[in-house]
């Protein structure tokens, strides 16, 4: 039983560093640095396969547990704890998704706005004096 408390313990440990990443990512997301986020995220990466090995050892240790060390209280509240840890995770999850969504947003409407100014700039008028957008400079002869 000593080896499974520790166990969870030692992914309880995985799990805070995962909060302070997720943390580190939002504002990495919001400061667009883009950089330092592409180099954090291969840290997460690395944390969330030790964190899939530790679920691995944990469930073998489960596992091969009686039902009385399965019970046990410290056991109980220690997989409670990491469960409302996976949680907070996940949500702090959602919130870096959303900052990327609305971003990405952001930058589309840039785009277009961008798009918009150079069609404008194009812009020239025909022989009837009504605006054509295009290229401008063709169909001139010399």
């Amino acid at each position: 039983m000593f080896e499974l408390k520790k166990a969870i313990k030692s992914q309880h440990e995985f799990l805070l560093e995962l909060q302070q990443i997720l943390e580190t990512e939002l504002h990495l997301i919001s400061s667009r640095d883009a950089e330092s986020l592409i180099n954090m995220l291969k840290t997460k990466e690395a944390l969330l396969d030790s964190i899939q090995k530790q679920d691995t050892l944990i469930a073998g240790l489960y596992t091969k547990s009686s039902q009385e060390q399965k019970d046990n209280q410290e056991v109980v509240e220690l997989f409670n704890h990491a469960k409302d840890m996976v949680a907070q995770c996940k949500y702090r999850t959602q919130i870096n998704q959303t900052a990327v969504e609305q971003g990405q947003l952001r930058l589309e409407h840039l785009r277009n706005l961008l798009l918009e100014s150079r069609a404008k700039e194009s812009m020239t008028y025909d022989k009837s004096g009504r605006t054509q957008g295009g290229t401008s400079g063709s169909g001139i002869s010399a």
